[in-house]
């Protein structure tokens, strides 16, 4: 069972460490498996409950702290970077494929183009004399919230699918939307630090 554990923290690491290669390597979005980031999330967990049962001071916690700062390392790396890309193609007026984006990332990607597409829409009415597009997107405006629940999908009051979600599931929503779904403890609004 310990062997089993030991190899498949091996197999996530070495997974971890092939896709950072490859994202620092290459200039365009590399593509994820879609759990990608499910399975990074339950190996840092993994390492972080191990961690709590040793004793630090001992080769093997010392080990894998060292273990713990370069898989954080890593994947701090890989989102900054695949956000940057995903960025630079938006501001491009281009889009990632999907099959190369995660599921969490495919969600926030969705969430990039109608913004990218507003400054440009800004930066047009601007150059035309106006603001007024401004006043109108903020009626519009989104909030980042969590979901308390599974969720099914759902019309957003800007006539967008949202959704399905699934239990601590993270989107942005528009605002009368989401004040009807808190007040119903469906979800609660994140704060942005």
């Amino acid at each position: 069972m310990q062997e089993s554990c030991k190899g498949d923290k091996i197999r996530m690491y070495n997974m971890l460490h092939e896709a950072w290669r490859k994202e620092r390597e290459n200039s365009e979005i590399q593509k994820l498996t879609r759990d990608f980031y499910t399975r990074l999330t339950d190996y840092v967990k993994k390492i972080r409950e191990e961690s709590r049962m040793l004793d630090e001071k001992t080769v093997k916690g010392r080990l894998l702290e060292r273990e713990y700062k370069n898989v954080k390392k890593m994947i701090e790396e890989i989102v900054q970077l695949r956000y940057r890309k995903a960025l630079r193609k938006a501001a491009a007026g281009k889009t990632v494929p999907k099959e190369f984006l995660t599921e969490e990332e495919a969600r926030l990607h969705g969430e990039i183009l109608p913004l990218t597409e507003a400054y440009q829409a800004f930066l047009e009415d601007v150059l035309r004399g106006r603001v007024s597009s401004i006043e109108n997107r903020e009626k519009s405006k989104k909030i980042l919230v969590r979901f308390l629940h599974e969720t099914p999908a759902m019309v957003g009051s800007d006539m967008k699918t949202y959704g399905p979600f699934k239990s601590e599931d993270i989107a942005t929503l528009p605002i009368e939307n989401a004040r009807a779904l808190i007040k119903q403890g469906i979800i609660v609004e994140v704060e942005a630090k």
